[in-house]
């Protein structure tokens, strides 16, 4: 901060700086009307003329993003800038931060503008500095301390099931309540909406995305709560919101400085059975797995929307997909190649393939070629064997990362005193202090990211579990919905190309799935040690085998037939 000065020249031009970090403060402390009166009649005292007056209303001094405040920072480094001198009422309104103030204090004395203080009378002699210094720390200590208080508070609300003024989701109504002489909010089922909650939930695991519920809705009439239209943010803020279980989840999200939007996680709030649920748990978790296997980051929504199993997995051997035909009479169907349709002869040569009997033959070839017990077997041994071995070598990434750091802070601590002591210019400091901490940044985020790594745990699973996996992957392949038949294929088979006469190639990375909620192994938090295996994400190579069929394995699977009309 600025030196604050008892006297000031005698041609002084002066700026009024006044803010309140909230409505709150403003009952509470002075008022912005207040502070001005009180700089306005500071400055007429001492024959100051007043240049212009900033006001930042509820903005915390914590940053340096109040509009106001900026714009007279901008003011003060023009050339022959139109004052020398900003008044504020407590230097704790001018910055609450020491290194803002620091680097402030420094880029305004630079252009000849001094911070006056007009209830903290600092003069400019050494032990005017330390004063100055002292008061600086108090004042940032108790923001700190007033934000640690103000969260503290919120957050022993949010243990006891209450809301924090959120507003009751669709489903719920906010109903106030007495607790101990005080109001508080509690969410409770609102009976004419939740019904449509659960129809939404059900249209999700009927494999509808949010564009196509919101049509539905609409197309029926059936409006928000407000009286407008469904549109898709709101349909997809209910699928994915963990309140209807019955969770209260308070400080999900808010600012961090390593990653934008995402909660560091040491002041969420996370409640059981707070209140009624809406959706079972069962329910939900299988609506996030189909709203991530819809997700245009795993599949094209073509892909996702079409009635052949096959689509998106089939090609030819010329490289174009094999997409779904429908004959003439609608009564045949077919995959044929894209090339072909668009470009007759000229483009490819291939047949039509019949729908039914290609899709029965794989879906048998895949069951006895592929899912197995030796094959799940081999693949736990290859990702136990991943697993154990990078837990040695992480460490010691870990423990060098960590070297750098401690490295990295002293060398950052070193330039922000010699910014203290005046030894080295801020615009000198200013592109090494940034480059210093996007250094420190990246070191952490790559450290996260080792931890998770870490936390992974080798995979015990028992002959009797793998047996029964297979049995499950076979049933869910055989016999489940066409979306989820789908969504499982797709998260282990590469492609199927159609490369030879009636046969071709099946190129697939083994898949494993989770032993059930209550025999699924723990780890020593209590969580699943592996709840949804990604081989590229552990690490196993993929591409971990293939097998070829012939028209014999798919009977008359290469007919070919004149038919035209619709595609998938």
């Amino acid at each position: 901060m600025n030196l604050s000065k008892l006297e000031a020249p005698v041609a002084t031009r002066t700026a009024l700086y006044a803010r309140v970090s909230s409505e709150g403060q403003a009952e509470k402390d002075l008022s912005i009307p207040a502070q001005l009166k009180a700089l306005r009649d500071y400055a007429a005292k001492r024959g100051w003329a007043v240049h212009a007056e900033y006001v930042d209303e509820a903005k915390s001094a914590r940053s340096a993003d109040r509009p106001k405040f900026q714009e007279m920072i901008a003011t003060a480094r023009q050339k022959e800038g139109p004052f020398n001198t900003i008044l504020v009422w407590k230097l704790s309104r001018f910055a609450r931060n020491r290194e803002d103030s620091i680097i402030y204090n420094k880029l305004l004395r630079k252009h000849g503008v001094e911070v006056v203080s007009i209830n903290e009378q600092i003069d400019d002699s050494p032990s005017g500095r330390l004063l100055e210094g002292i008061i600086e720390v108090i004042d940032e200590f108790y923001s700190a301390n007033l934000a640690s208080d103000t969260i503290r508070g919120m957050k022993e609300n949010a243990r006891r099931g209450f809301l924090n003024g959120s507003v009751a989701p669709f489903g719920y109504r906010a109903a106030k309540i007495m607790v101990d002489g005080n109001e508080k909010t509690k969410l409770v089922i609102a009976k004419e909406e939740a019904p449509l909650v659960e129809r939404i939930f059900k249209l999700c695991l009927e494999g509808k995305g949010a564009k196509e519920i919101a049509r539905t809705l609409n197309d029926e009439g059936i409006r928000t709560r407000r009286g407008g239209r469904w549109e898709v943010n709101g349909v997809r803020y209910i699928m994915r919101n963990e309140t209807y279980t019955g969770v209260l989840i308070f400080n999900r999200v808010r600012k961090h400085p390593l990653r934008e939007g995402q909660n560091w996680g040491e002041n969420t709030v996370r409640v059981e059975d707070a209140h009624p649920a809406v959706i079972d748990r069962e329910t939900f978790d299988r609506a996030q797995a189909v709203i991530v296997a819809r997700s245009p980051r795993q599949v094209h929504p073509r892909t996702v929307s079409s009635n052949y199993l096959l689509s998106g997995f089939l090609f030819c051997a010329c490289g174009a997909n094999m997409g779904g035909q429908a004959a003439k009479s609608s009564s045949f169907f077919y995959y044929g190649c894209h090339n072909r349709q668009r470009r007759g002869d000229h483009g490819c040569k291939s047949k039509l393939v019949s729908r039914a009997k290609i899709e029965t033959a794989l879906v048998r070839l895949l069951k006895e070629r592929v899912l197995t017990e030796e094959n799940l077997t081999r693949l736990i041994e290859q990702v136990n064997a991943k697993v154990n071995g990078e837990r040695g070598e992480i460490d010691k990434l870990i423990e060098a990362q960590d070297a750098q750091l401690t490295g990295l802070n002293a060398k950052l601590d070193s330039l922000y005193g010699a910014l203290e002591t005046g030894k080295l210019n801020i615009d000198d400091l200013a592109p090494r202090i940034k480059a210093l901490r996007g250094q420190i940044d990246e070191l952490k985020r790559s450290r996260i990211d080792l931890e998770i790594k870490l936390a992974l745990e080798p995979i015990h699973v028992s002959g009797t579990e793998v047996r029964r996996h297979v049995k499950d992957l076979h049933a869910l392949l055989q016999e489940g919905a066409l979306f989820e038949r789908k969504s499982f294929l797709r998260s282990w088979i590469k492609r199927i190309v159609l490369d030879r006469p009636g046969g071709g190639t099946v190129e697939y990375h083994l898949p494993l799935v989770p032993a059930k909620e209550n025999d699924r192994p723990l780890g020593k938090d209590g969580r699943s040690k592996i709840e949804v295996l990604s081989i590229g994400q552990i690490g196993v190579p993929e591409g971990t085998g293939r097998f070829t069929f012939c028209e014999a394995q798919l009977g008359r699977a290469g007919e070919t037939s004149s038919a035209g009309g619709g595609r998938d």
